[in-house]
């Protein structure tokens, strides 16, 4: 579990983090979440990967809807899979007291999400993370490594995600100093990095 903050006008994606160093020394050891080393690395759809008709990038959708959405974890894991967004829960600023000094004046939120297998491809013990979008459409600034145990469980997909129609749920943690959280967004892959899949609450 880490923390880090970006430029307000960052993309605040996968290479962010990658350049941003995680505060991990002021963060105690939880129970282990997944590997920072294995962080998806989605692609756009390809022939191999997409199974129907995918979400299109720049897709608007409140919570409760469900995108479906190419996906890279690996090499070896590829598929596409169905993201529902269940909620979006404000969190308590204690809620971040883990994760030290640098967490003071942030207020955690829980974005809640159900994936579902849509291409039957062995997806076991990947994970998908969704990032916070501020209500007027901005990054948070803020890039959070791993999750809040007994709050947010951020969980990897089971070892029987590798069938049509199996699913699963988890979490994704996201902050903010500046303002509320009111959506969450999938930007991973090239299709995507530039023009996110978003829902909002209204």
């Amino acid at each position: 579990m880490g923390l880090a903050t970006s430029a307000c006008n960052s993309d605040d994606g996968s290479s962010s983090a990658k350049e941003s160093p995680a505060a991990s020394e002021s963060a105690p050891a939880p129970e282990s979440s997944e590997p920072t080393s294995a962080a998806p690395s989605a692609d756009g759809a390809d022939g191999a990967e997409a199974s129907g008709d995918t979400t299109a990038p720049g897709t608007k959708l409140k919570i409760g809807d469900r995108a479906v959405l190419p996906y890279r974890y690996t090499a070896d894991k590829k598929g596409t899979v169905a993201v529902t967004v269940t909620a979006i829960d404000k969190g308590a600023e204690s809620d971040m007291a883990s994760f030290g000094a640098k967490a003071k004046g942030m207020t955690p939120y829980y974005i809640r999400m159900k994936v579902e297998n849509v291409g039957g491809t062995d997806l076991s013990y990947a994970s998908l993370k969704l990032d916070g979008v501020l209500e007027g459409g901005g990054p948070t600034g803020v890039i959070l490594i791993g999750g809040l145990p007994g709050k947010c469980k951020s969980e990897s997909a089971p070892s029987d995600f590798k069938t049509k129609g199996a699913s699963y749920e988890t979490c994704a943690l996201s902050a903010s100093k500046t303002g509320p959280v009111t959506g969450a967004s999938y930007d991973e892959g090239d299709a995507y990095s530039d023009s996110p899949v978003v829902w909002s609450a209204g």
